[in-house]
């Protein structure tokens, strides 16, 4: 995608902010096992998309970024999983990281 089809796209998915040829969020969670769980939920959404996050768990917190290898940057894929992982910590209570 472009910058302005980023920037376009960031406006439906307001908690994610774009940088290092990716898009990025961190959810945190009331405990070790909801984080665990919110990714193992958007697992299955990920292995079904042939789309595979770029993540990090310590604890509560889960860091996220998307981008798509096979056009080196950003795509609608990222964005499509972005919006799915927001619905998933939504339902099990996620917080925005500050």
């Amino acid at each position: 995608l472009s910058a302005e089809q980023v920037a376009g796209a960031l406006r439906r998915t307001p908690l994610w902010r774009a940088g290092d040829n990716g898009i990025h969020r961190t959810f945190l969670f009331r405990d070790f096992s909801q984080a665990w769980g919110f990714m193992s939920r958007v697992a299955l959404h990920a292995e079904k998309a042939d789309h595979h996050p770029e993540w990090f768990n310590v604890y509560n917190r889960v860091e996220v970024k998307l981008n798509t290898h096979d056009c080196g940057g950003i795509s609608e894929k990222d964005f499509a999983l972005a919006e799915k992982m927001d619905v998933v910590g939504e339902e099990l209570g996620a917080q925005q990281a500050e």
